[in-house]
């Protein structure tokens, strides 16, 4: 064999470029970007056992510096270092819920369908919508999928988009509506909240869809109202992403108005994990529920009077009448929507609060220790929550290497595009629960000298 750890013979290699009409592998792959693919093949030699090579795996693994062991988080910008709870853990691990995949057969998947019901109800309580689905891929699908939504019900394909939402959903965003047609334009942020004075007098009346995020990406708060203003003057859906984890303190965003609310929930109980896999949180008003995107479990009862829980209103546009739907998303994140059922049973209501609470307290004592410092200033005037952007004397990315050294992760730089040239190098600094006040100490101590 050629490559000695790809599973495939020569001949079969062969057979299939005949197949496909090609002449050799580097024809098939020649849609992949050159700057991503690998360039001289493994590092390994090629007569190594299965136990040397896990060996020589696990080394370079120890390379790695995890969050919470060797780093103190104060890094967000949409994954966030919260606590789980050995419970969650524990329950979310059992195989009942490990192995389960899509209940086809709701007699034999009861529990799963019910924990799904359960993770549904607590969604809806958190945005003050009425409905929402059994989760999505991540916060950045959920936004597409709410966008697209809002265009079916109003028609018009014209999207407004506060500067304010996360930067890497927006570039999602950007990218799948290649393919509907959205037009996408951007809403300027102006002292770390959008614009949307200036936004309603050059906006044109074919907007399907406004979109703003509350604590947007800079941290700061938003006011709602005004995008609601704007939507509705319009005739548009309002789209908001939200924090779940501030929903704890804050009033929810279908009561302000919101018509679809999309977040991230990988602060109830998924670890940061390198990124993924995450959890999108998905609810919308009770009349768009035949658009919902994604699975809906209801509760019903079974042929002997028994509470029983189904998939339901599955007959919808994605399956039926393809050409007019608009979402192909047939499935969800069960494992971590259980997972975040779980955490959020175990919180309650006043666990939620105390956890935002917290949160919010322990940024309020991080800022005003970091800028306390000589050459450190607020990146912008609004009022912050969990997260802040800082203005400081050296290059964001150079204070985050000297603070590895240090043992913290110090934060995400705002790069340039991202939100505005008014932003750009500034550093975006999150606190959760389960920052001390001793290890909020230490890294400004860390950061005094680090800028130095």
């Amino acid at each position: 064999m050629s490559a000695p750890f790809v599973p495939h013979t020569d001949g079969e290699i062969s057979e299939m470029l005949a197949f496909l009409g090609l002449s050799s592998l580097d024809e098939l792959f020649a849609s992949v970007p050159a700057a991503i693919r690998l360039a001289g093949g493994l590092d390994l030699p090629d007569q190594w056992s299965e136990a040397d090579l896990r060996d020589r795996l696990e080394d370079l693994a120890a390379n790695n510096r995890p969050v919470g062991r060797q780093l103190v988080c104060f890094a967000g910008a949409g994954a966030y270092d919260h606590e789980i709870p050995a419970v969650v853990r524990a329950l979310a691990s059992r195989s009942e819920f490990v192995t389960a995949y899509t209940p086809y057969q709701p007699e034999v998947a009861q529990g799963v369908l019910q924990a799904l019901f359960e993770y549904q109800t607590m969604v809806a309580r958190l945005t003050g919508l009425e409905i929402a689905n059994a989760s999505l891929y991540d916060g950045a699908a959920a936004l597409v999928e709410g966008v697209n939504m809002a265009v079916a019900h109003t028609g018009h394909s014209s999207v407004l988009v506060s500067d304010g939402v996360n930067p890497r959903w927006r570039q999602q965003l950007q990218t799948f509506s290649r393919g509907p047609g959205h037009e996408i334009a951007r809403v300027p942020l102006v002292g770390g909240v959008t614009d949307w004075e200036h936004a309603a007098a050059a906006t044109a009346d074919r907007v399907g869809a406004v979109v703003v995020a509350t604590p947007n990406y800079l941290g700061c708060l938003e006011d709602l109202s005004a995008a609601q203003q704007v939507s509705h003057r319009l005739g548009a859906g309002l789209v908001v992403c939200f924090d779940p984890v501030a929903a704890g303190v804050l009033k929810t965003p279908g009561s302000l108005g919101a018509d679809i609310v999309v977040g991230e929930g990988q602060a109830f109980g998924t670890p940061l994990s390198f990124g993924g896999p995450y959890l999108g949180l998905f609810a919308c008003r009770l009349e768009d529920v035949r658009r919902l995107p994604g699975r809906l479990v209801g509760e019903t009862v079974d042929v002997e009077g028994r509470t029983a829980y189904v998939t339901t209103l599955r007959a919808r546009e994605q399956d039926i009448r393809r050409e007019r739907a608009s979402s192909n998303v047939c499935t969800n994140q069960t494992l971590m929507a259980v997972t975040a059922a779980i955490q959020l049973g175990w919180l309650g209501t006043a666990g939620l609060v105390e956890v935002a609470t917290r949160s919010a307290r322990a940024a309020r004592y991080c800022r005003e220790a970091l800028l306390a410092l000589d050459g450190v200033e607020p990146a912008a005037p609004a009022p912050v929550l969990r997260e802040f952007a800082l203005r400081t004397p050296l290059e964001p990315q150079l204070l985050i290497e000297r603070l590895l050294e240090e043992g913290f992760l110090a934060g995400t730089p705002v790069e340039e595009g991202f939100v505005g040239t008014d932003y750009a190098g500034s550093l975006l600094v999150a606190t959760t629960e389960r920052r001390t006040r001793a290890e909020i100490d230490a890294f400004a101590a860390a950061f005094d000298k680090a800028v130095r």
